[in-house]
């Protein structure tokens, strides 16, 4: 029997990041479809998702590119006709000689707008593609590459103009909580307050987010009740919603209840996104009873409401139910956006109704709402999922001649895909791939990978991702582990599968909550940092 061998570790290095994607890629027929050409589809309507042939690229040909090169109409450009006659024109020294031959003075040639470039403020523009220290924290803290932005934002402390500013902290503190290291979100917030820096809401809401990212809701606890002795750091709505989204994704409903008490008692009223969140969490644990009545007391549902209840059916794969409180929300006066669509597509790719997904797709042309980057990792991943990687090369082909962005969660489906397809040399170039779009390594994109070398059963090369995710300071979440262990036991390797259990439980690893829904949940963006 044939086994394949996953080089991950090579696979994984950094390459630079200013090579094409790629170097040889097949050319398709401009108007490609979401669907292999004779895949036999549920429904006899042929499926198109792609642009028209209008605003697709056509096949290149010498006549075609020096039409595209031309600027003006046909016929509209006159060139000047050349003409044999020469105008004389004298040189400068000819003009000289002139004067002096004519007995008249010589007059020098001034230098124009001596006297005003004298007065005019010299600007020194840095250098294109100059990297600057505060640039180079900028760029780590946006790939979340919390490790090397630590040291960065060391060198940049040790600099002859470092101050300390509230929005750096801000931003590293983010960071760092989504990163899983709240610990360390807490050592800066000391540093931030020693360094002059007064307390205020925002900040304390900050730390209390970090801990409720890792679910450590004891010592978020005692931040807010940090805040309540604080006169004039006071929770807020935005405090009071981090920590009852952390409550719901740990199935704390009782202290919800106490956390909704509180805000009565100091007069906040629970705004649309608290609603949603615990609406949320009502759909995930299955209480729909509890959701409903949630939803019938809701004065004024959102788009947010609406995308909640449309993806608890669509991922249980009730089509019906999903259909039924759609058209629902569409009666309330709710208008569809681009994530309720992504929603529609992955529910129905998951069922193969590759029909209704085109219709989908095509609804959103003409509802003047582009396909997004989500809009195809969605696609992606519920072919992906059903292990049908024909189509999902060709909604990634498409994705490309798009000239589409992608991103983690792009090579993550891509990743999976193939690993559930069986085709494990197509997982190597596909990491390979991402090294070379200047992809981030975080803690998705590594379970990515030890999930294809589980499926491929090389405990090998799984063992050598595993440490490299921790050089890389990527926190092992319990997918990691849980996915490790199973491969552990089809192997019969029960020593490791004890060592990693205790690894597990000494390292209290929890599962750090999605980033889909912070910036309606959290008061920490960058832009309210900003203002």
């Amino acid at each position: 029997m044939t086994t394949f061998s996953l080089s991950f570790l090579s696979s994984l290095v950094s390459s630079p990041l200013h090579q094409d994607i790629i170097k040889q890629k097949k050319k398709r027929p401009s108007n490609l479809a979401l669907t292999k050409p004779g895949t036999e589809l549920p429904s006899p309507a042929t499926v198109i998702c792609s642009y028209s042939s209008s605003t697709s690229a056509a096949p290149s040909s010498p006549s075609s590119d020096h039409q595209r090169k031309r600027h003006w109409k046909a016929g509209e450009y006159n060139p000047r006709p050349k003409t044999s006659e020469k105008k004389f024109i004298p040189k400068r020294t000819d003009t000289h000689q002139i004067r002096r031959q004519s007995g008249a003075a010589v007059r020098k040639t001034p230098i124009n707008n001596i006297n005003k470039k004298k007065n005019l403020e010299v600007k020194h523009y840095p250098k294109a593609g100059a990297c600057t220290v505060t640039d180079s924290l900028s760029d780590r803290i946006k790939k979340k590459q919390w490790i090397e932005a630590l040291q960065v934002f060391e060198m940049l402390k040790e600099q002859p103009f470092y101050h300390p500013k509230d929005i750096t902290y801000m931003k590293l503190i983010v960071m760092l909580g989504r990163c899983g290291q709240p610990k360390l979100a807490h050592q800066l917030f000391d540093e931030m307050i020693e360094q002059g820096l007064d307390p205020t809401c925002r900040r304390y809401t900050a730390i209390l987010a970090a801990y409720c990212k890792s679910h450590l809701l004891d010592e978020a606890f005692s931040v807010l009740e940090l805040m309540k002795a604080h006169p004039i750091c006071q929770p807020d709505v935005y405090t009071y919603n981090v920590l009852i989204k952390a409550c719901v994704e740990t199935d704390r409903f009782e202290d919800v209840k106490s956390l909704y008490n509180q805000m009565e008692e100091r007069s906040i009223v629970p705004n649309i996104i608290t609603q949603n969140i615990v609406l949320k969490g009502y759909a995930k644990s299955e209480k729909f009873d509890q959701m409903e009545k949630l939803l019938s007391e809701m004065e004024k549902p959102n788009v947010q409401t609406m995308n909640t209840i449309i993806s608890l059916y669509g991922n249980k794969g009730q089509i019906e139910m999903m259909e039924k409180w759609y058209e629902k929300f569409l009666n309330m006066g709710i208008n569809p956006e681009s994530r309720t669509f992504n929603i529609l597509i992955g529910a129905y790719v998951r069922k193969r109704q590759y029909d209704k997904m085109s219709t989908v797709m095509e609804n959103m042309r003409k509802l003047s709402i582009s396909w997004t980057t989500s809009t195809y990792n969605s696609v992606i991943e519920a072919f992906g999922d059903a292990g049908d990687a024909d189509n999902m090369e060709y909604t990634f082909d498409q994705m490309q001649e798009e000239r589409m962005r992608t991103d983690t969660k792009t090579f993550c489906c891509l990743i999976k895909g193939y690993a559930n397809a069986g085709m494990f040399h197509k997982v190597v170039k596909t990491v390979q791939l991402a090294g070379r779009s200047g992809v981030p390594e975080n803690t998705s994109f590594c379970n990515a990978v030890i999930f294809s070398c589980m499926k491929a059963g090389d405990v090998m090369e799984m063992e050598k991702v595993f440490m490299r995710m921790k050089e890389k300071g990527c926190r092992p979440d319990s997918l990691t582990y849980s996915m490790m262990i199973d491969a552990y036991r089809k192997a019969d390797m029960n020593d490791k599968v004890f060592d990693l259990e205790e690894e597990k439980r000494a390292s209290s690893v929890v599962d750090l909550i999605d980033d889909e829904d912070d910036d309606e949940v959290e008061n920490v963006d960058d832009e309210k940092w900003e203002s």
